[in-house]
C-alpha cells in the first residue's frame, strides 16, 4: 500500500545561505529549555576568534540532530573509511598542532 504525504514542506535555500559558513570549532551549551551551538572559525596565529553562527534548538531537536549526524557519519564511513580523530589537550590548540611561525 502506498502512502501519500499531504503535509509536504517546501524549503527555500537562498544563494547566500547555500554558500555555508566554515567553522573549525563548535561550543555546545544548554539550559533546561534549549541547546545552544556556537560555530567558530579559529585562524592560526590569531589569538581571537569570532562566533560565525549560533544555532539554538530544543532538547528534542538536539537529540534528532545527534541521531542524524550519527546516521550520516556511519554512511560516510561505510563509503570512505573511518574518520580519524585525535585527542586534543585541554583548550583548543591555537597553532592547529603545527609549529608556530616566527617573524
Amino acid at each position: 500500500m502506498e502512502e501519500q504525504f499531504d503535509n509536504q514542506l517546501n524549503i527555500e535555500l537562498s544563494e547566500e545561505i547555500a554558500e555555508g559558513v566554515y567553522s573549525n570549532l563548535a561550543i555546545v551549551t544548554h539550559s533546561n529549555a534549549e541547546f545552544v551551538m556556537d560555530f567558530i572559525r579559529v585562524m592560526p596565529g590569531i589569538p581571537k576568534a569570532k562566533v560565525k553562527s549560533r544555532i539554538i534548538v530544543t532538547p528534542e531537536h538536539a537529540k534528532r540532530l545527534l541521531m542524524a549526524l550519527e546516521d550520516n557519519i556511519a554512511k560516510y564511513e561505510a563509503l570512505n573509511g573511518r574518520i580519524k580523530t585525535q585527542s586534543e589537550p585541554e583548550g583548543f590548540p591555537i597553532n592547529f598542532g603545527g609549529t608556530m611561525g616566527q617573524a
